[in-house]
């Protein structure tokens, strides 16, 4: 029996740079499969469109500028942006009660169905590109996404 050979010691800067070559590719891949599959709803749907929406799901009543600040743009390219979901009747404007200039955005419930249909075509799509991969590397992939996951967490809470 031939010893085992020991994994090479992994640094944390190599393995920051690996992510920094790795996560923009799958990012290409979520925005292309989001994008492709959006198409396919009567009512198709921007990726920043899609992020948008995405947002409003994980953080209802927001602000303009919070979905500015997310998206990286103006606030009156947040709003034109904004306005389209709402006469698509995906997205709700509400006066915040606290401060009626501000208005408090959310998904309606077209908004919440749409977002669910382009979430689980994309999900089946990388299913597809898993599934010839053997369960211990699928098992290695959910260990180090969940490992990444809670680490980042710890340093960016969302």
């Amino acid at each position: 029996m031939s010893p085992k050979k020991l994994a090479p010691e992994v640094t944390p800067e190599q393995c920051a740079a690996k992510m920094m070559e790795t996560i923009p590719i799958i990012i290409k891949f979520f925005r292309a499969e989001m994008r492709r599959n959006a198409s396919f709803l009567p009512e198709s749907l921007s990726v920043p469109q899609f992020r948008t929406l995405a947002f409003l799901d994980r953080h209802p009543s927001v602000s303009l500028s919070q979905v500015a600040e997310h998206l990286g743009v103006t606030r009156a390219t947040a709003s034109t942006l904004t306005e389209r979901l709402v006469q698509k009747n995906l997205v709700s404007r509400v006066e915040n009660p606290q401060e009626r200039r501000h208005v408090l955005l959310n998904l309606t419930d077209t908004g919440k169905y749409h977002l669910q249909q382009i979430r689980s075509l994309t999900s089946a799509r990388i299913a597809l590109v898993l599934t010839d991969l053997p369960e211990e590397q699928i098992r290695s992939v959910v260990e180090g996404l969940t490992v990444l996951s809670s680490t980042f967490e710890k340093v960016m809470p969302e």
